[in-house]
């Protein structure tokens, strides 16, 4: 693999060859990181209404992974391989959302703990506070309207209405401590995706599609994508606000929290500190 100077002083290339040779080499873990730091920084910024309606469109487009996978699913015939062609439409909502810039709360696991990991100040923590209070109030208040938008009778077929309640199901699927350790892989992989996007430049869409397909495949809980299934099921009498609540909500955005701030942020963060300190006391 190219390290991140490739090419840069080759005596073989010209000037404008050198940069086209840096252009295609891979960023360095520092920037990386620098990168999503300064994104975190930027939405902790930003002002209290913003942050929600920004959150609030997120849980809204989240709604598209739940409607569109129970469409392709109410389209196929009733093979071991349905799943595996119906998990691509829980990559859709991952993708309005990351490519339209807007607020999900599992992104911020990453993005938002990196400051609080190289500042480690108080006014940061706070700051990290407000975000993820406001994003995940926002979000989730977005998966609400769309859970009750699709109650609306005649709006969809028989077939599609039969596959949403199924898929409705999905969330309350495992105990406590299973639906802890899925959303914790989900977690991991959501804020790696983050992780990865500074990197992927023309491949972002492909980066978002393979992950979030990974994470539907496997049936891991992710805590706003899952809450559109688990609201459903809720308005539509299959499941009770305790099931949502205990069920389903607590159990999985502690794992999510988990997967991101621990499996990602503090190690990634751990792995480049060195070059940090290098960096700063060359300056």
């Amino acid at each position: 693999m190219p390290g991140p100077d490739a090419g840069s002083s080759s005596p073989h290339l010209d000037d404008g060859e050198q940069k086209q040779a840096a252009q295609h080499a891979s960023p360095r873990a520092l920037v990386i990181h620098e990168v999503v730091r300064e994104e975190g920084e930027a939405a902790m910024e930003r002002t209290a209404g913003a942050l929600i309606m920004s959150a609030l469109a997120a849980g809204l487009s989240m709604g598209f992974s739940f409607l569109t996978q129970a469409v392709i699913e109410s389209s196929l015939p009733d093979t071991p391989w349905r799943a595996l062609v119906a998990s691509f439409g829980y990559t859709v909502g991952f993708v309005i959302v990351v490519l339209g810039q807007q607020q999900l709360f599992t992104e911020s696991t990453l993005s938002a703990v990196l400051p609080v990991l190289t500042r480690r100040d108080v006014t940061t923590v706070a700051k990290t506070g407000r975000l993820w209070g406001l994003v995940l109030f926002g979000n989730i208040a977005g998966t609400l309207i769309f859970a009750a938008m699709l109650q609306i009778p005649g709006v969809f077929t028989d077939d599609v209405v039969t596959a949403l309640g199924v898929l409705g199901k999905q969330p309350f699927s495992g105990t406590f401590m299973v639906t802890v350790v899925r959303a914790v892989f989900a977690g991991w992989l959501i804020a790696l995706m983050v992780w990865l996007l500074p990197s992927a430049r023309s491949a972002r869409l492909v980066t978002i599609l393979l992950i979030t397909y990974v994470v539907a495949l496997s049936k891991l809980s992710h805590v706003i994508a899952g809450s559109v299934e688990a609201s459903y099921s809720v308005m539509a009498g299959a499941a009770s606000v305790q099931d949502y609540l205990l069920n389903f909500f607590a159990p999985t955005l502690i794992g999510n929290m988990i997967g991101g701030i621990s499996l990602v942020a503090i190690i990634n963060h751990g792995s480049i500190v060195a070059e940090m300190t290098n960096d700063d006391d060359q300056r």
